[in-house]
């Protein structure tokens, strides 16, 4: 990907004008184009040098579910490669009085050059991206999270050296975090269990779909109730917390329901000893995590959360440069 004059070429993989909506919809090749130009532009960030291929471009930032990872790294990270970010609440723009998804997004199509949207239904994602003319970023949606587990996967490569092979556990809701991994892992080669009780766990109509992927690569999905079965020689241990954004009046009963799905030093003992423990935050330290795993030498959770500044500029300069 990197030239002998230490310039980026697309090698095959050209991305422009895509949408990214969900990682079933890229091949593991694009996947890992996009991580290996997250490394080189980290690389280039820590080096300080300037690296501005979207100089004149614009990212609308479009909110309906409020934020702080997402809509740092995308203001940053587009500010970074030339750009400028412009924040859309739902407060602020014709959306939330009911102008049609359709309508706004061809209106934003004529003023910018790219869309993020975070926001509740897939459905209103999915339809942004019909009728824009212009490439719409999923930046959470309560079915996926694409963005955070590209993320995610730049930091186990780093932490484990590779992705292939690579044998991580989720534990907790089987929410949009456990589908978008379950996606990622089939695409990646790697072996990912999903731990979450009855009534908790991952749509099983997005596990069949990872699974269906993961025939193709090498890759195994599963789902279980046991987490102390399930982490037995895990390279990594992920978890999220147990009542989501929009879930909070569920919080006591979800407390009851995941009794036993936190994630402790007893837990954690259980797995491989160089173990990774991971968390896409943020975290309630003491439910889902103890404050000793999650502060702890296997925590790689700040060095997940800066690459989400790094993927995301991967992203935008492949979709939008």
């Amino acid at each position: 990907m990197i030239t002998k004059d230490n310039q980026i070429t697309f090698n095959n993989h050209e991305l422009h004008g895509r949408d990214f909506l969900t990682l079933a919809d890229y091949t593991k090749d694009e996947i890992n184009y996009l991580l290996d130009l997250a490394d080189y532009l980290k690389n280039q960030r820590k080096k300080g040098i300037t690296f501005e291929p979207l100089k004149g471009k614009t990212l609308g930032m479009i909110f309906e579910k409020s934020s702080t990872r997402t809509r740092v790294s995308f203001e940053a990270g587009i500010y970074q490669l030339g750009g400028m970010g412009i924040f859309l609440s739902s407060k602020d723009i014709q959306i939330g009085r009911g102008e049609t998804i359709a309508d706004t997004a061809q209106v934003l199509s004529g003023y910018l050059d790219g869309m993020m949207i975070r926001t509740f239904s897939q459905k209103v994602v999915d339809e942004l991206a019909k009728y824009a003319s212009i490439p719409v970023i999923n930046g959470l949606t309560d079915t996926y999270h694409p963005c955070q587990v590209l993320a995610d996967l730049q930091t186990v490569k780093e932490v484990k050296g590779a992705l292939n092979g690579v044998k991580m556990v989720y534990i907790g809701d089987g929410n949009n975090m456990a589908h978008s991994l379950m996606i990622g892992a089939a695409l990646m080669g790697m072996e990912l269990t999903v731990v979450a009780p009855q009534g908790y766990q991952p749509d099983p109509t997005i596990v069949a779909r990872a699974q269906h992927i993961a025939k193709s690569h090498g890759a195994m999905i599963s789902v279980m109730e046991d987490p102390k079965e399930a982490v037995v020689n895990a390279d990594v241990i992920y978890t999220d917390v147990w009542a989501s954004m929009g879930q909070e009046a569920e919080q006591a009963k979800r407390e009851i329901a995941f009794k036993g799905y936190q994630v402790n030093k007893e837990l954690l003992s259980l797995a491989k000893s160089d173990v990774s423990f991971m968390h896409c935050l943020p975290a309630h330290r003491e439910e889902e995590v103890t404050a000793e795993v999650i502060d702890g030498k296997h925590s790689v959770v700040f060095q997940q959360a800066e690459n989400r500044l790094h993927a995301q500029k991967a992203l935008m300069t492949a979709l939008m440069g």
